[in-house]
């Protein structure tokens, strides 16, 4: 089980397969995540400075951006194209928030919306209620394996590949380098009154302990709360609160009508900060081809909206 950890399609001798595997929960293979939590309180020792905090947030923003920009928008969904260099990056960056490899994050997503909230869905609020939704889903055994028959378009790149294997190489790399710039900083900047374990604990436990549960919510309370523009078959809704603090993954009930959009934030007054930022990465033409909303989901959003007024007068 320990090689696992660093190897995810390791199996070892005697495997009876992944079918067998159920949604006991594996606290072996839950320590990682126990002890990401708990490096929180280690803010106790190593203290509060405005430039760890606005290391933390940065940080935060960064790679909330490369988890609904990259792992979401373009792995999972495939809503503009890029190079493969910069695919290359898009995978390291979304790697460093802890949320795993590319390839198991767009599997698991894609399998989300082919059952979104029916008996098959690993993270259904209707089907399991809010907290297996939230995060009880992610100590399964069954959800651990990455279903490469799902994403058989990125499985072409051994190192996409090798990246979701050794999903923790990254992590444990974003680690090393947040300490290191503490101590420069120490070093060369003691005014700013920050240190090596001081960074570690800000940006790397605290950011992206933060980061896992603003990412988490869109599973678990973007199916409870909020509005539904649109009659899907699931129960997603629309949040602005939820949108602000994902960079624009709130707009959840439009993205399910229509997923395949690069946008999320359909109308012009839904904030999406993630499109805004990729609509600035076409520009400087390192990616091209965003997939738009269809005339003809705006013209269903008019009449639905021509409805409602209607049953209300």
């Amino acid at each position: 089980m320990m090689r696992q950890w660093f190897d995810s399609d390791y199996r070892p001798p005697g495997w009876e397969g992944d079918d067998k595997l159920t949604d006991a929960i594996d606290w072996r293979r839950c320590l990682p995540f126990i002890v990401l939590h708990l490096g929180c309180l280690s803010v106790l020792w190593v203290g509060f400075s405005w430039a760890a905090l606005v290391a933390a947030l940065l940080l935060y923003a960064v790679r909330m951006f490369a988890i609904t920009a990259f792992y979401h928008r373009y792995f999972s969904h495939r809503s503009y194209r890029t190079s493969r260099w910069m695919q290359f990056l898009f995978a390291v960056l979304g790697n460093t928030s802890c949320q795993r490899g590319a390839l198991w994050w767009a599997s698991v997503h894609r399998h989300h919306h082919q059952h979104s909230d029916e008996a098959p869905d690993a993270h259904s609020p209707r089907v399991r209620g809010f907290i297996w939704s939230h995060i009880g889903w992610l100590t399964s055994p069954k959800n651990f394996p990455t279903d490469y028959s799902r994403i058989r378009d990125l499985e072409q790149f051994p190192e996409l590949v090798f990246l979701n294997r050794h999903d923790q190489i990254v992590p444990l790399l974003y680690g090393a380098f947040l300490w290191f710039t503490g101590w420069l900083l120490e070093r060369y900047a003691p005014g700013l009154g920050t240190n090596g374990a001081q960074m570690f604990v800000w940006g790397f436990f605290i950011s992206t302990v933060i980061l896992l549960h603003a990412t988490f919510f869109i599973n678990s309370l973007a199916h409870v709360f909020g509005s539904k523009r649109f009659k899907t078959d699931d129960d997603s809704r629309n949040s602005l609160l939820l949108a602000l603090l994902t960079l624009g993954e709130g707009w959840h009930n439009n993205h399910h009508r229509y997923a395949g959009s690069a946008r999320q934030g359909f109308f012009w007054w839904e904030i999406d900060v993630s499109y805004y930022l990729l609509k600035m990465l076409s520009w400087m033409g390192l990616i091209w081809d965003l997939k738009a909303v269809p005339p003809s989901v705006y013209r269903e959003a008019e009449q639905l909206k021509q409805s409602a007024q209607t049953r209300g007068a």
